[in-house]
């Protein structure tokens, strides 16, 4: 297995219980990071060597994530004992689907977990999952007949998260683990799992949280933060001013999703975790200049945001590249932040949404992948 940053670490580790529950004996190793190690994963290399994001930020470690794949490969068909029965890729898929074509050319079977996102941007990656992939687990429910109209194979499992995240999450129990009260008024911080992320986002986003603290110095800021980048985001805290006032907490992103009212949020996956919790959200990302010009030529769609994406709708507000400006940041949430007592009618139609969208995804993904990757092995 092949998981590339930390969502696709923790859908990996979710997907690894329910193959341990049906093959108690197996052995799995690869690229991946601490919820697969927890579940007895084997790990080669980390999976936040691959978490590099952005055209410009990967040439700058291309000859690194290369050699990493190539020495991966060189192990899964030439190793002594090393070929596997199966390889399941985790998202990832500028490494993954190179590495899965060159096994399946070789007789390996092979799964892409997460349907890369060919319905957003790059349409021209559906001929490459056709070579690459025996089959794909899907996490979203237009997927599988998208793939099929191009002769994919597919499953839809439903998102792990939705399993995951209780469709009600318990706010008083998260505020209390925080340390919050639960007449506060929260803003939860998430400026993202990669390393490029913090540098282009957590600054702004602090800014933006001077501002709001300056319009209503009540509210409360929870900054869950991967506890490898926890150093450098409170150095950012620091510069803008705000390292006193906001709270920062290795990992509990989950905790901090649970206990806000609003939040900050660098786009990704984290925003589709928010939206599992009905929380309201200003949806940011900023990335270097080049990449932004390369991938907005490549956008199919209006959304960028998960949550909008999946809803069709800009339900909630998403500030791009010049437009994530810490002066605009403020103002969205801000807008939500009033909106909790001016227009609660608001909030509520985003929660209510937010939980249609949830019963769309839940399902019993590890049984659904673990019976579509049976019938891969039996073939």
């Amino acid at each position: 297995m092949v998981a590339g940053e930390t969502s696709g670490d923790l859908l990996a580790g979710l997907l690894l219980s329910g193959l341990k529950a049906r093959w108690p004996a197996l052995k799995a190793g690869g690229i991946g990071g601490p919820h697969m190690a927890g579940r007895g994963f084997d790990i080669w290399w980390p999976s936040d060597k691959l978490a590099v994001r952005g055209y410009v930020e990967v040439l700058r470690h291309y000859r690194e994530i290369a050699g990493i794949r190539e020495q991966l490969k060189n192990r899964l068909l030439t190793g002594p004992g090393q070929r596997p029965d199966l390889f399941i890729g985790i998202d990832a898929p500028d490494f993954n689907l190179g590495l899965e074509a060159a096994l399946k050319a070789e007789g390996v079977k092979t799964v892409q977990f997460v349907c890369p996102s060919i319905w957003a941007w790059r349409a021209d990656r559906v001929e490459k999952i056709r070579r690459s992939a025996d089959h794909v687990l899907c996490i979203f429910p237009f997927e599988p007949a998208l793939l099929a109209a191009h002769g994919i194979a597919a499953t839809y499992v439903g998102h792990p998260l939705a399993a995951v995240i209780p469709l009600q999450p318990d706010r008083a129990a998260a505020r209390k683990a925080l340390g919050l009260h639960g007449e506060d008024t929260v803003v939860a911080i998430l400026p993202g799992s990669r390393k490029s992320e913090v540098e282009y986002l957590a600054l702004r986003f602090f800014q933006a949280a001077a501002l709001v603290r300056r319009a209503q110095p009540a509210i409360k800021f929870i900054v869950p933060a991967i506890p490898a980048l926890k150093s450098r985001i409170e150095q950012l805290a620091s510069q803008a001013g705000v390292r006193a006032a906001v709270e920062i907490v290795a990992g509990q992103s989950h905790t901090a999703l649970a206990a806000c009212d609003v939040t900050l949020i660098a786009s990704g996956t984290a925003t589709l975790e928010a939206a599992l919790f009905k929380r309201p959200m200003v949806i940011a990302y900023n990335m270097n200049w080049l990449s932004w010009q390369i991938m907005r030529r490549k956008q199919l769609q209006p959304w960028v945001g998960l949550p909008n994406i999946l809803c069709r709708d800009f339900v909630v507000p998403e500030l791009l590249q010049d437009q994530a400006s810490p002066e605009a940041l403020a103002q969205a949430l801000l807008e939500w932040v009033d909106a909790k007592s001016a227009a609660p009618e608001k909030i509520r139609a985003v929660e209510q949404r937010f939980t249609q969208l949830h019963a769309e995804l839940q399902r019993d993904t590890s049984q659904l992948a673990t019976d579509a990757i049976q019938k891969i092995l039996e073939t």
